[in-house]
């Protein structure tokens, strides 16, 4: 097992590179070091965090028990089954890197995906998605180590429960479960998703009359650099808040006094809302409290103007929404864990 750090500092851990550190901090390379730890009766009695990419969580204090930081790497393509092509990467590799491996070998199906911030490992628990492409879209399976019984385990997509943002991960019967490594199931005959209207309108415009998943990728990566800020320039977390669903009545009523709203079917009858609008039509955007502030180019990203503290976000998360409620009547829910 690596040796345990103490006092570790997390700042270059988190991409809104919050200040925090970590009363003990351990990096996992795979199921050994959990098994070594989980046999260790001082360390096990501990809390668990586990740390990817740090892109997804707000450090609001220290952590007091001991950070597990998946950092195993490792990525192989494992052959066709049913059509489809099955990928595997361990959990701290990191996402985007092997997104464009993946393209490298000539294999479509992850593109849309590119540029997301984090790691492989982090991808099914949050359910990732962009630009009409979810993680449980492309998932064919995942190995876990289950720190309760010290047993890896292979869960489906069954298993793992996802919906929008959300898997069986991030609720109480999956915290003991943490992530190895996880297979993709990729098509073999490709064909681009192009169902979003602005990545569809950007290939239209880059005279992309048939894309190769290559381009795609890069048209997706050109898109999220030209709205979202880079974490290693402006600390963040990427969108803040997931896009709030209502019901089909709700939405009407909403229409019915802004014409203008931005609302999205879904299968089930609901309407999916976008968060960015209603914060940007609160007034957010470009706007700061304290040093924390929403972002000029996009109102669905909070970010660290320099120096800011967990807490600050925190507040300026609060206050829109607060605002966000009192207009339209809609609760914004944050993406990333505060911890």
């Amino acid at each position: 097992m690596h040796a345990i750090l103490h006092d570790h500092p997390l700042d270059s851990l988190n991409t809104f590179r919050i200040p925090a550190r970590a009363r003990h901090y351990l990096r996992v390379e795979g199921a050994e070091q959990l098994a070594a730890l989980r046999a260790d009766p001082a360390l096990a009695a501990l809390p668990r965090l586990v740390l990817g990419g740090g892109s997804n969580m707000l450090f609001t204090r220290d952590v007091e028990g001991v950070v597990l930081h998946m950092t195993g790497l490792g990525k192989e393509a494992l052959g066709e089954q049913d059509g489809r092509i099955l990928v595997r990467a361990q959990a701290g590799e990191n996402w985007h890197a092997f997104v464009q491996w993946t393209l490298a070998q000539g294999l479509g199906g992850l593109e849309n995906l590119s540029l997301i911030p984090g790691t492989v490992g982090a991808a099914p628990i949050q359910n990732v998605g962009a630009y009409g492409t979810e993680t449980r879209d492309v998932f064919h399976c995942l190995t876990a180590f289950d720190m309760a019984s010290g047993e890896v385990r292979t869960l489906d997509a069954a298993a793992c429960r996802f919906a929008y943002r959300d898997s069986v991960f991030k609720h109480a019967e999956g915290r003991e479960l943490v992530v190895l490594d996880v297979t993709f199931t990729l098509p073999a005959a490709w064909s681009p998703n192009l169902r979003y209207a602005e990545l569809a309108r950007a290939v239209e415009e880059a005279g992309l009359a048939a894309p190769t998943p290559q381009e795609v990728g890069r048209t997706v990566a050109a898109i999220r650099r030209r709205k979202l800020p880079d974490p290693l320039e402006i600390g963040n977390a990427g969108s803040f808040f997931k896009n709030p669903v209502v019901s089909q009545e709700h939405c009407a009523r909403l229409l019915a006094e802004f014409p203008n709203l931005v609302h999205h079917a879904q299968a089930d009858g609901s309407e999916k809302l976008a968060a960015g609008w209603l914060i940007d039509q609160c007034g957010w955007k470009g706007r700061s409290l304290g040093r924390a502030g929403v972002y000029p180019k996009q109102a669905l990203v909070l970010v660290n103007l320099g120096g800011a503290t967990g807490d600050e976000v925190v507040r300026l998360a609060r206050a829109i929404q607060a605002d966000v409620k009192a207009r339209y009547g809609v609760e914004l829910e944050p993406e990333p864990v505060f911890i």
